[in-house]
């Protein structure tokens, strides 16, 4: 039986301070009409596709900053995306900023949610490699400011049944680190979902602009190829209130190769008629991971996290 599917990724343009919850989800609502146009069963939206992407401010005071965070699932501004995706009878990965009150106190997270075809949530996942700093640096056109908003995700790397298969969930700077692929391929992953919200400046140090776009396609076209794998990268991009971000948002098959990318730097979707079947080759041959796999030699990777030199 095939289990060809078609898969959406719904890139979103500029998302500025002025701009509305709710003016925002009316347009995730419309492009996830469009997705449906195309046959789409699965929508993934962008990394903190609710608002601006504020960490590049400097807030001191929660009440100031919890204006862009949500609570419960799904919350008030959510709503009309999630009644109007399982009307259409359509998945999706949507990320945003979660506030939760757990243990006594607050915890805030740079979340995203797995919700299924028939509205039901099927998993949660927390950005874990947050990039940045606490910390202001000072003398910079922008700040970028995860690790003074946000905690370290706590619940790992999960694989989540759906009736499509198994996906996987990660967010923007995971991207960048294989041992976030390799985790949910490990625990059978197939679609690897994610969002991302990138500078076109690395503001820790001077580079080419057109890199920003070329380490973008890299890490998602190895995660594929390296892990048998469909990558579903959606971006917010353009200029948010004069700052600009990358687009680049695309679906890559588990062969490496970029089948559908986004042109512009708005409000864009794509689609692909993924064979979910298509990485089996790949997973039963060069990357046959019990049959080559040698673990006993990859003790660094989780007992070290800098360099260290032993001879």
């Amino acid at each position: 039986m095939s289990r060809k599917e078609v898969f959406a990724v719904a890139q979103m343009g500029p998302v500025h301070l002025h701009d509305t919850k709710a003016q925002v989800v009316a347009r995730l609502v419309e492009m996830l009409r469009e997705a449906h146009s195309h046959g789409a069963r699965w929508v993934t939206f962008p990394e903190l596709a609710l608002t601006t992407f504020f960490p590049r401010y400097i807030y001191d005071n929660p009440e100031e900053y919890d204006v862009f965070f949500e609570e419960g699932l799904p919350s008030l501004a959510m709503l009309p995306l999630f009644e109007e995706a399982k009307a259409l009878g359509i998945g999706f990965y949507l990320g945003y900023a979660e506030k939760l009150e757990e243990g006594g106190r607050t915890r805030r997270f740079n979340t995203s949610v797995l919700v299924g075809p028939d509205g039901a949530i099927l998993g949660k996942y927390r950005k874990i490699h947050l990039p940045g700093t606490k910390d202001p640096i000072g003398d910079r056109e922008f700040e970028h400011l995860e690790k003074r908003y946000f905690e370290v995700g706590d619940l790992g790397f999960p694989a989540f049944k759906t009736p499509s298969g198994r996906f996987g969930m990660c967010i923007c700077n995971d991207r960048r680190w294989p041992e976030t692929f390799r985790v949910m391929a490990l625990r059978g992953a197939e679609v690897f979902m994610l969002g991302y919200n990138t500078p076109t400046r690395n503001i820790h140090h001077p580079e080419p602009a057109h890199l920003r776009e070329f380490h973008n396609r890299l890490s998602l076209k190895s995660a594929a190829y390296q892990n048998g794998a469909w990558v579903m990268a959606a971006a917010k991009c353009g200029s948010e209130d004069g700052f600009a971000m990358i687009g680049g948002s695309a679906i890559v098959a588990p062969t490496g190769e970029v089948v559908a990318r986004a042109v512009s730097e708005d409000d864009e979707v794509i689609a692909y008629n993924c064979d979910l079947d298509l990485g089996a080759y790949i997973r039963r041959s060069v990357f046959d991971f019990a049959r080559h796999r040698r673990i006993e030699h990859y003790g660094p990777i989780t007992a070290q996290t800098g360099i260290e030199v032993t001879e």
